[in-house]
């Protein structure tokens, strides 16, 4: 781990001494801070938490350092994401649209109410349109004098971001995770048995959070032993399809699942704040907020697609890896590196066997052919047909 209890702000990020000495260098030393920090790494490499762990020590009187285990004031409500000076977007949707940045950009512009700076952290910072993305670079040009803005993208490629923009920020790159590392932080700060949480580091590719999932949610696991049984259930074309329409649909139901958790309360909060169903001087302000209610609406809609839409991704990752782990079978054997799915070891050599290296490349490329095909719109069910077809094994 890189921190114990008396370092507790840092406590967060698993598995990246080297970016956490950085960070804590940055906060200790004016000389070392700068107005704009980019945070990369592979999904589940812990980016968003790194940005909020340094956004908490950077408003923290005793730089996120606390002897006694415990957080102060500062701390706790910037990791729970309601402090007044740490402004933060979240997407829910497919994009980061443009107003939603100028907002962002008016509050930056602010001298900090109650800590040391005016933080704004954009999660996911890949996903903003090319208008917000240039909003932000005109901040980042004329940076107010107590601003730091810290963006989170999954890679420096100007596909994730633009070229002006990275050139105007210090970059912070996290790597994957050990399995031994998020394996330790399961069992030491949430209290998983340890067996149970090695096998969870072990099967979730380096990605914190999915291994949490894993460990604690039966149905986690079930979707994921459902995912890693298709390679060698593709014998026909008829079981490509069903393995299609599997895919598809267990993506929709988990989406659809996660948004009935969150629109339904999100709906009465806002008909609630319009006075829908009230009478008297309510009503004429519920009448005015069916634009409100529609611009919900649409809000919910894109989110739910992007739920169902990372469902599938991860599904198809997970794929990846499979095939990855026969391609490094049939290549190198028992001399083989660490697998991305060592309770799987079987099926991986039994593809091995069947499909051969140069099979076992080619399913890859269709994986991330289909991946490219699903950001580009294509609609789930045409581009996951074609995969599994794909994918079919050889007679």
């Amino acid at each position: 781990m890189t921190a114990g209890p008396a370092d507790d702000v840092w406590a967060h990020v698993v598995g990246q001494p080297a970016a956490v000495a950085e960070l804590r260098a940055a906060v200790a030393d004016p000389a070392v801070m700068t107005h704009a920090w980019l945070f990369t790494g592979p999904p589940g490499s812990g980016r968003s938490v790194a940005a909020r762990a340094f956004a908490a020590a950077l408003q923290c009187p005793t730089a996120g350092r606390h002897a006694d285990g415990g957080t102060c004031h500062s701390c706790r409500t910037v990791l729970a994401g309601t402090h007044a000076d740490v402004q933060a977007v979240v997407p829910e949707g497919l994009s980061i649209g443009v107003a939603e940045v100028r907002e962002l950009v008016r509050i930056a512009g602010r001298a900090p109410s109650q800590g040391r700076w005016q933080v704004v952290l954009v999660e996911d910072a890949d996903r903003m349109t090319e208008q917000a993305a240039n909003t932000v670079l005109k901040m980042l040009e004329e940076p107010p004098a107590r601003t730091v803005f810290l963006l989170c993208a999954p890679s420096l490629h100007p596909d994730d971001v633009p070229v002006t923009v990275r050139s105007r920020c210090r970059v912070v790159t996290l790597r994957t995770p050990s399995a031994d590392a998020i394996a330790d932080v399961l069992v030491r700060r949430d209290g998983f048995d340890p067996a149970l949480a090695a096998w969870a580091a072990g099967a979730a590719g380096g990605h914190v959070g999915r291994a949490r999932r894993l460990a604690r949610d039966e149905a986690a696991r079930l979707a994921r032993k459902a995912v890693l049984d298709i390679p060698l259930s593709l014998v026909s074309l008829a079981a490509c399809l069903d393995a299609a329409d599997d895919l598809v649909s267990a993506a929709q139901e988990e989406a659809d699942a996660a948004a009935a958790a969150l629109d339904g309360a999100e709906t009465e909060a806002v008909k609630a704040s319009l006075g829908v169903g009230a009478r008297g001087p309510g009503v004429a302000a519920a009448s005015r907020g069916a634009g409100v209610l529609k611009e919900l609406e649409k809000k919910q809609k894109s989110r739910a697609t992007r739920l169902s839409r990372d469902s599938l991704d991860r599904a198809l990752v997970d794929l990846a890896a499979l095939y990855r782990d026969a391609l490094v079978l049939h290549a190198a054997g028992d001399q083989a590196p660490p697998l991305a799915h060592p309770d799987r070891r079987a099926d991986a050599e039994e593809l091995a066997r069947r499909i051969g290296a140069e099979g076992a490349l080619r399913r890859i490329d269709a994986l991330l052919a289909c991946r490219t095909a699903l950001e580009q719109n294509v609609k789930p069910r045409v581009a996951v047909e074609a995969l599994t077809v794909a994918l079919r094994l050889p007679a």
